[in-house]
């Protein structure tokens, strides 16, 4: 913990300081949880039920079918899913039979899917029916050899020589091979990120720096958390980092009802709140702000709530009283990162919150923000420099990139490249974002990814991509383009070839033409410059 931690001689009896991380599998989480629950619900998914008894045996079953095809440990299965009993099931078959998780996120375009197959190696796919062509579109330039196919809807259609998720199980012997897992080496997950720079990186988050995680918050949370009595309302996408902790892991590993929805829809989500009566919301704030503006949110029981863990972008003072005063509830805003699997820091709600801050350090969490220039003297408090932080759940490094690796983590410190600043008491405020990351909605936007696009059209000459202040997502996404000679181009069509060629969380929600963009004296264009213009109005 930082030497800064002040709180904790006020709150001596709170939380430890520092946790022991057993040496222990995801796996061997899950049944241990099995064992304790066995008749307690795990998955809730409009109206059906699973018990963990009943995960615990289709979970098996799953690693036994993947061995079945050749599936060995250390092979990096993706899972191209949304929130569903599937999700959690390929996951934790995947870990069993040896495998390493490799996190597609289904909004992904053909070339961002082959590009992630391709660098992890994956052979194998679990991936909902909708996005199934996506797939077969690019499997000839990929290792591809299993496609699993999940309907959520009963389905007659036929795929080929692929296998639905229901068959591919019953091919199960009913045993699994024992897989002999190091926690602290054997990787769990590649979590794909744009990190600070350059293309993206799968994070190698290996079985301990999960589980440290899940630890890391029960102890946080543990005078909020009652294990085997709470129901935790999932609409964050377990495919990102903060999902598959906060809600996933962390519910398996207390015994909790992982009550699922394949995405945030409000009437949807209100009447799932009505219904199921959910005791832990985690989320990002765009889903605070429209419960807390419905008009008749009080009427859907949401005081039923009793804690919000907000991450992935800053949470607005003011909805955080209004959405507090509504349901009855506590909003925990914290911070963390991928290659922090994912959560270092938050509000505690044993010691004061202070507004606009993340909170304190997680437990076992080192942290000190240094200088920006070389990144080895730690400034004083309340000044700004980059934060670092070392601890239990910082990743093993990026996936076969050696240099990027040796970057960001240096000397055992996690380089986060955000611009913070900590006050006397240790609490954490990041000042800045990473350089150029822009957060919307909860998806975390990385501009090279969009203006590669932006590049390909045939009108384009140049073009830059900025996050601007947007009241309901956080941010949202602006291109500033500098048309060819002779070339002709407007919003709608630029917007038109941007959804044809990338997901569409990163398609520009702006697009502004100018005859040249701001750059340094070789060139360069100067991002920064764009931005400060958007701050300066």
């Amino acid at each position: 913990m930082s030497e800064k931690n002040v709180w904790l001689s006020k709150y001596p009896d709170s939380i430890a300081s520092t946790i022991t991380i057993p040496e222990k599998s995801l796996p061997q989480m899950l049944r241990e949880s099995a064992e304790k629950y066995p008749h307690n619900n795990a998955l809730s998914f409009y109206g059906r039920k699973v018990t963990y008894e009943q995960l615990s045996q289709t979970v098996t079953h799953f690693a036994s079918a993947l061995q079945n095809r050749a599936v060995e440990a250390g092979d990096r299965v993706a899972i191209m899913l949304p929130n569903c009993p599937q999700y959690v099931i390929s996951y934790f078959g995947i870990l069993t039979a040896g495998g390493i998780v490799t996190q597609v996120n289904p909004m992904s375009v053909e070339r961002e899917l082959e590009y992630i197959l391709n660098d992890s190696g994956a052979e194998t796919i679990v991936v909902f029916d909708a996005l199934y062509a996506k797939v077969k579109s690019v499997q000839a330039s990929t290792k591809l050899r299993n496609i699993i196919v999940v309907s959520l809807q009963p389905s007659e259609h036929a795929f080929g020589p692929d296998t639905k998720f229901e068959v591919f199980i019953s091919e199960s012997s009913g045993r699994t091979s024992v897989v002999d897992v190091d926690p602290t080496e054997n990787v769990a997950v590649l979590q794909y990120t744009g990190g600070t720079t350059g293309r993206s990186k799968g994070a190698m988050l290996t079985h301990q720096n999960l589980l440290a995680n899940v630890l890391q918050s029960y102890e946080f949370f543990k005078n909020d958390i009652t294990p085997g009595a709470e129901r935790s309302l999932t609409v964050i996408p377990l495919f990102h980092v903060f999902g598959m902790t906060a809600c996933m892991n962390l519910s398996i590993y207390t015994g909790a009802e992982i009550i699922l929805l394949p995405r945030f829809d409000l009437e949807e989500v209100l009447n799932t709140i009505k219904n199921e009566q959910p005791t832990m919301f985690p989320g990002v704030p765009t889903m605070y702000v429209a419960i807390t503006n419905h008009p008749k949110a009080e009427e859907y029981g949401i005081g039923s709530i009793e804690i919000c863990n907000s991450g992935s972008a800053p949470m607005p003072v003011e909805l955080l009283k209004e959405f507090e005063r509504k349901t009855g509830s506590k909003i925990l805003e914290g911070y963390g990162l991928s290659e922090a699997s994912p959560t270092t820091h938050c509000n505690p709600s044993f010691a004061e919150r202070k507004p606009g801050s993340v909170g304190i350090g997680m437990p076992s969490t080192e942290y000190k923000v240094v200088d920006l220039a070389t990144g080895t003297e730690e400034v004083p408090a309340g000044e700004l420099g980059e934060v670092i932080i070392k601890g239990p759940q910082v990743m093993k490094g990026y996936w076969n990139m050696p240099e990027e690796t040796a970057n960001t983590l240096r000397d055992g410190w996690l380089f986060t490249g955000d611009i913070a600043k900590v006050d006397d008491e240790g609490y954490l405020y990041i000042v800045d974002r990473k350089k150029d990351m822009i957060i919307a909605s909860g998806y975390n936007i990385y501009p090279r990814d969009t203006e590669e696009v932006l590049y390909e059209h045939p009108a384009v000459q140049e073009a830059v991509v900025i996050g601007i202040p947007d009241e309901y997502r956080g941010e949202a996404v602006k291109a500033v383009i500098v048309l060819k000679a002779g070339k002709e181009a407007d919003e709608a069509q630029i917007k038109e070839f941007c959804r044809q060629n990338m997901a569409a969380y990163k398609v520009p929600n702006v697009v502004e033409f100018r005859e040249q963009l701001p750059k340094t004296s070789v060139g360069k264009i100067l991002r920064r410059a764009l931005r400060e213009e958007v701050k300066s109005k």
